[in-house]
């Protein structure tokens, strides 16, 4: 057989594929675990000798626990956020050789708590990664960090000692999303609520206030609706909102961009086309702000690179603790960009 791959290229991946068996089995085997086949084993190795397959020592040197495997606990896996968010945290964690273990939860409620500590223990975790909402769940924070889980915040509110964070500044970014509108001669503007549960839905909307205010404006409450970060729902809220045809805004800024979607079905539906007669602005930045039309001007949140860098920041907390026993809980604020795109329409004076 002919293997025409470069060898310093070679991946895991790579392996198991070449020896016909899975990325764990592969692990197993080259982590020298007892519970594999003596013929699987050999298969294996025999695809590393092949492939030319050099395992990356420093990155399996890590962790104290001799464990590979790294958690992210999720409640709605289809949502255009978390889809963006397990694309970058299961790249990185494949170029730093673990493996990423996703586990839905129903809620994150306090009922779950002990669940997951089930599940942590009983998946042998380097470490856990919560993406929102669950990196607001003091329950799920509080408990894991009592049997000492190192756990990285992705999107949180504001820092917490007890857990690193990648996050962007939520305030800023819906403060400055508005002044974009407002440069654009809109007045009118309405706004599309989050989550009322989760505080990066709070900051957006004081971002969106403030901006306003420095303006000498006010948010009007009837063009005010609550979207929980749902397309059904923002849908609802966007039709409250433009019900009164002789009194709508000139623009709404959805605090996603599954939400500002559902503000443009609401548009058609009322005969609106956008932007000429309702200018429509998101938060995210993901897939549907491109695949809509006209494309979506949002707000870029860099998703994959936040989930890529919280992989990093796990995996340097556990190197940092086997190497000098301490583990730094460090806070990361990455910038956000204004995509300026089609949905947003320059008002005359």
């Amino acid at each position: 057989m002919v293997i025409n791959f470069d060898k310093s290229l070679v991946t895991m991946k790579d392996v198991a594929e070449h020896a016909g068996v899975s990325m764990m089995t592969v692990s197993r085997v080259l982590n020298k675990e007892v519970k594999v086949r003596e013929s699987t084993r050999e298969k294996v190795m025999t695809s590393v000798s092949e492939l030319g397959y050099k395992p990356n020592l420093s990155a399996r040197s890590l962790a104290a626990s001799k464990s590979f495997f790294v958690g992210s606990f999720y409640l709605d896996a289809r949502s255009g956020y978390y889809a963006q968010f397990l694309v970058g945290a299961l790249h990185k964690s494949r170029d730093v050789g673990y493996h990423l273990v996703v586990e839905p939860i129903p809620d994150a409620k306090e009922e779950w708590v002990y669940d997951s500590l089930s599940f942590y223990k009983e998946s042998n975790l380097a470490g856990v990664i919560l993406p929102p909402p669950l990196c607001e769940s003091l329950p799920v924070v509080e408990a894991l960090h009592s049997i000492e889980a190192p756990i990285v915040r992705v999107s949180p509110s504001k820092h917490d000692a007890r857990a690193a964070s990648i996050r962007i500044d939520e305030f800023q970014a819906a403060y400055d999303m508005t002044q974009y509108l407002l440069s654009h001669g809109h007045r009118k503007i309405g706004f599309i609520l989050g989550a009322d549960d989760q505080q990066a839905s709070h900051q957006r909307y004081e971002g969106f206030c403030a901006a306003l205010s420095e303006a000498g404006l006010s948010p009007n409450p009837k063009w005010i609706g609550k979207g929980e970060y749902r397309f059904k729902q923002a849908l609802i809220a966007a039709d409250y909102i433009l019900k009164d045809e002789n009194n709508r805004p000139t623009a709404i800024f959805a605090s996603n961009d599954d939400m500002a979607s559902a503000v443009y079905s609401s548009a058609h539906r009322h005969g609106l086309s956008v932007p000429q007669d309702l200018s429509v602005t998101g938060f995210d930045d993901t897939p549907i702000a491109t695949t809509i039309w006209p494309a979506l001007t949002t707000v870029k949140q860099p998703i994959d690179r936040m989930a890529a860098e919280a992989v990093e920041t796990l995996v340097h907390m556990l190197s940092e603790h086997r190497s000098h026993g301490v583990m730094p809980i460090d806070d990361k604020v990455i910038g956000h960009t204004i995509m300026e795109r089609g949905s947003v329409r320059q008002l005359e004076p």
